[in-house]
């Protein structure tokens, strides 16, 4: 038989090289490496490319491995345990019970049942059963079926979702996952068998369940630490997904086939104003305000909202004054820098926290106030002439990372303040069983708007959304259940629309750089969608923040 030479690529830049027969698959040759990692082997980089550990080796080459502390291995993981209880439900009910996954709650997956209820003894069921199947250690098997082939397969399995999803693949072929003859079709790649899904566990919750999986740390499945608000928020989206009947992409793109993709814009942006109406009533009905504190993560379209949520103050009879917490950046040489010796312009004391409470209480207290500017070229705060005095009527709308964190206005009085956390909580599902991840669209959002703005390449932002990411975990989420309201800035057509700009930078990322494999699979998700032009979108739109054409100062 043939061998062929492996160069091992281990942490701290150690290499092994290793001569394999023809036939040896990634998991064989994991196997023998275990030990050099503190997490479990999910997945293989061959060749700067993701490979799946049942894969077999074809030729020399480099290989890496991936565990479940990695964001694909995590991925990885999450999507192959949600396999594992598709085939629970089905080994349990057969066809009389489905198991719908919506979307995800703290890092795990909020579920309902369709067909029974989910209760207590309905989730142990599944527990158990998964559990059960994890020790007889069942492979999971990929196969290659014609797109059309797999679009009547999920006709006659009376999955509507899937079987639209696939009517829109230009692909000629897709790939099919199944576990001891259940088939279905999943977004990415899974793990070799059902005997590597040991961590997961069931906790009910309001309607249904959340599946509960590994964290960051890939260590192990911890309580569920979700709010609620978070959940009603994504609740109330998903029922205005519901009335419009758009719940998945599929159903999306039958709309935009049907010629009604102005209808879809339409209505939600008429759906968006009526919330942020809304929420400048509540605000201007809560006496006493005089702060209203908005945070989110990147890409949320804060500062849009910012501005549509001013003009609906001022309808009701306020006067806004718009303050970015950007210009309170103490000087430069002040900031503190993280581990690697960079600036840490993201952490709190980054701020100048005394300066902000002092122009605050001022304002509070109704003295006059000269507003500082950031000079981010010069790294130092100037001070331009605005001044600012607060009347009865007066109100300040301030916008930052750091807005939820009480140590930034600690010296003001809580009733004071009116808090929200705004993010994008995609409420459209790939399809029943595959949520679509919110922090994708964030993405797709800031590698269009930093190419337009900032002549940022796709590579590079892509290359720092990690960072970015690590940033929000430590500074924003962590304050978001502190919000008096959490607000969703998401539209359900948005990605039809990101689809016509993101592509095109995304097909400039070259085959050998370490940002391609990522580039591939937002590739691989925008090919689901139909693409929709903007024109139509109002200029007032949040998706005009990053495609272009706003008639705010974005």
């Amino acid at each position: 038989m043939q061998e062929y030479e492996i160069t091992i690529k281990l942490g701290q830049g150690d290499t092994k090289h290793i001569k394999v027969t023809e036939g040896t698959t990634l998991q064989d040759i994991a196997g023998e490496y275990q030990s050099e990692y503190r997490h479990t082997i999910v997945l293989a980089n061959v060749n700067g490319k993701l490979r799946e550990l049942f894969k077999t080796v074809t030729k020399s080459c480099t290989v890496s491995f991936l565990t479940m502390a990695s964001h694909d291995g995590r991925r990885t993981y999450r999507r192959s345990v949600t396999l594992l209880m598709q085939k629970a439900v089905e080994n349990l009910w057969g066809d009389k019970v489905k198991v719908r996954v919506y979307y995800s709650l703290g890092g795990n997956y909020y579920c309902e049942l369709k067909g029974r209820k989910s209760d207590a003894g309905a989730i142990s069921a599944i527990r158990e059963e998964m559990k059960r199947l994890v020790q007889e250690d069942l492979p999971i098997e990929k196969k290659s079926y014609k797109t059309t082939d797999a679009e009547e397969l999920f006709r006659v399995k009376g999955m509507k979702d899937k079987e639209r999803l696939l009517h829109y693949r230009r692909s000629s072929r897709v790939n099919i996952y199944s576990i001891d003859g259940m088939e279905d079709y999943y977004y990415g790649y899974m793990v070799p068998s059902t005997g590597c899904l040991g961590m997961f566990d069931i906790e009910a919750y309001e309607e249904g369940f959340v599946l509960l999986l590994p964290g960051s740390s890939g260590d192990a499945v911890e309580p569920l630490s979700t709010s609620n608000k978070l959940y009603h928020t994504l609740r109330d989206s998903r029922r205005w997904s519901r009335m419009l009947g758009i719940g998945t992409i599929g159903a999306l793109n039958d709309a935009i086939a049907a010629g009604k993709g102005e209808q879809i814009i339409l209505l939600q942006e008429a759906l968006m104003e009526e919330k942020i109406g809304a929420l400048a009533a509540r605000i201007a009905e809560k006496k006493g305000t005089k702060f209203v504190m908005i945070a989110g993560p990147s890409s949320s379209g804060k500062t849009t909202f910012s501005n549509r949520l001013s003009i609906q103050l001022l309808s009701k009879g306020l006067t806004p004054h718009p303050i970015g917490l950007d210009d309170y950046y103490a000087d430069r040489e002040k900031c503190p820098r993280d581990e690697n010796g960079e600036f840490d312009f993201e952490c709190l004391e980054a701020l100048d926290l005394e300066k902000f409470n002092e122009d605050m209480t001022a304002l509070l207290a109704g003295k006059e106030v000269s507003m500082p500017s950031f000079n981010f070229k010069t790294g130092k705060r100037e001070y331009r002439g605005r001044k600012l005095k607060l009347g009865a009527d007066d109100i300040l709308v301030i916008e930052g990372i750091h807005g939820l964190n009480e140590r930034l206005s600690y010296s003001l009085p809580e009733e004071s303040k009116f808090k929200i956390y705004i993010s994008a909580l995609t409420q459209l599902n790939i399809d029943e069983h595959n949520p679509l991840p919110t922090s994708d669209c964030r993405l797709l959002r800031r590698i269009v708007r930093d190419a337009r703005t900032r002549g940022t390449s796709a590579q590079e932002t892509i290359a720092m959304w990690g960072s970015v990411r690590r940033g929000e975990e430590k500074n924003i989420f962590p304050f978001q259940d502190s919000a008096d309201v959490m607000f969703n800035s998401a539209l359900l057509y948005e990605i039809a629309v990101m689809k016509v700009y993101a592509e095109p930078l995304l097909f400039q990322i070259s085959r050998d750089s370490t940002e391609y494999s990522e580039a591939k699979r937002l590739l691989k998700f925008l090919d689901y969608f139909l693409p929709l032009p903007t024109e139509g979108i109002m200029q007032s739109s949040l998706v005009r923040e990053f495609v272009g054409g706003s008639c705010f100062h974005v």
